[in-house]
């Protein structure tokens, strides 16, 4: 603790990814306090406000946005609002995060990262999994040379509740062209995966994907009765880095497996190690370690004081990983430490994903540009 200061939290968007999610890492953590919700719909909003002790309720998500008290704005909102509502917040000089993708158009996304920092707010992206303990423990092998010199990097994002095609799909990006192939899970699946596997290998120099529908008519949330949508289900890629590390990457819909259905793969020199985060048996996630000397991968068991206070392998991952993901995130605002996953690197996601829709649209490697030196 600092000096016993706390943040005032607005929360934009009262559906479910905010009462599993959001609302809990806030309500968790002492050094957060929710002073205001917003929602379209207001029993959404006052049934949350009632649940997690927040004192304001709104519908008009700028009135949140001015209200003085509140010092950082969640945007917890459908994908096409999270631009313009994350703007507003920079605007008004508040510290803004945005669930992902922050915008369709990488250009967008690094526009916003620009702003911020001429207003002096912080930002960041909602990518869940950097906080997953076991991700974050790779993390900390790469950083300290445990796994030497990383070779490569595998990412894979897969969940099967689109494979019903009666189970509504959601989000359908306005004036998307239904006569063409709509990329679907590589941006809402594969903005995380490649977040994930870019701070593990650090930035992308090239990539190739491929993109297919498997589901070809189904119920869309919105519209009466099947519809006949061309939505991508399912993206594999190749990647190279510039550190010369090669990465496969796949995100997909229709993938039998339960949730979060994240595993990542890293392979160096000097180690190898393997996360799970699938929800099974009650536990949230594994995580397996092996070397050149010992090649059989171990289990590894983390210490209680990877996991947040309060929670175990047993607590539902979303709300493990996101009272991770607040603690960090209100500590980096209140302690003025470096800012970890932020619009900068959502950004660099978004870019990422706009070069492998191209490259299977022109069948061909496309390369990214080079990373930006500053943020």
């Amino acid at each position: 603790m600092s000096g016993g200061k706390t943040l005032g939290v607005g929360v934009i968007g009262a559906h479910a990814w905010a009462e599993q999610a959001h609302l809990p890492g806030y309500h968790a953590y002492d050094r957060a306090r929710l002073v205001a919700i917003c929602d379209t719909v207001p029993e959404r909003a006052e049934a949350m406000a009632r649940q997690f002790g927040i004192q304001r309720v709104y519908t008009d998500a700028q009135q949140l946005i001015d209200d003085p008290e509140v010092q950082m704005v969640d945007v917890c909102t459908p994908t096409d609002t999270h631009l313009p509502l994350s703007l507003a917040a920079i605007r008004a000089g508040k510290h803004v995060i945005s669930e992902k993708p922050l915008a369709h158009e990488a250009d967008d996304a690094f526009m916003a990262a620009r702003l911020a920092q001429a207003h002096g707010v912080r930002t960041k992206l909602g990518f869940t999994f950097r906080y997953s303990p076991a991700i974050r423990q790779i993390k900390t092998w790469i950083d300290d040379g445990t796994l030497g010199e990383i070779f490569h990097v595998h990412g894979l994002e897969q969940n099967s509740q689109f494979l019903d095609p009666l189970y509504p799909l959601r989000q359908v990006p306005a004036g998307a062209d239904w006569e063409s192939l709509i990329p679907s899970s590589i941006v809402g699946y594969g903005s995380h995966l490649l977040d994930l596997v870019r701070w593990c290998a650090g930035e992308y120099k090239s990539v190739i994907g491929s993109m297919h529908n498997y589901v070809p008519e189904r119920m869309v949330r919105g519209y009466e009765g099947m519809q006949r949508i061309p939505v991508e289900d399912g993206t594999v890629a190749l990647a190279e880095f510039a550190s010369g590390a090669q990465g496969i990457l796949q995100t997909s819909y229709i993938a039998v497996g339960n949730y979060p259905g994240v595993e990542l793969r890293v392979y160096g020199s000097k180690g190898a190690a393997v996360a799970r985060l699938v929800e099974e048996g009650g536990v949230a996630e594994t995580l397996h370690f092996a070397t050149p000397e010992a090649v059989e991968f171990q289990k590894i068991e983390l210490p209680d004081t990877a996991y947040p206070p309060g929670t175990t392998l047993q607590t539902p991952w979303p709300e493990l990983y996101y009272r991770n993901l607040i603690r960090h995130w209100v500590d980096e605002i209140l302690d003025e430490l470096p800012g970890e996953c932020t619009f900068y690197d959502g950004a660099k996601s978004q870019e990422t994903v706009n070069a492998i829709v191209r490259s299977h649209r022109e069948r061909r490697w496309v390369d990214l540009p080079s990373a930006v030196p500053t943020r």
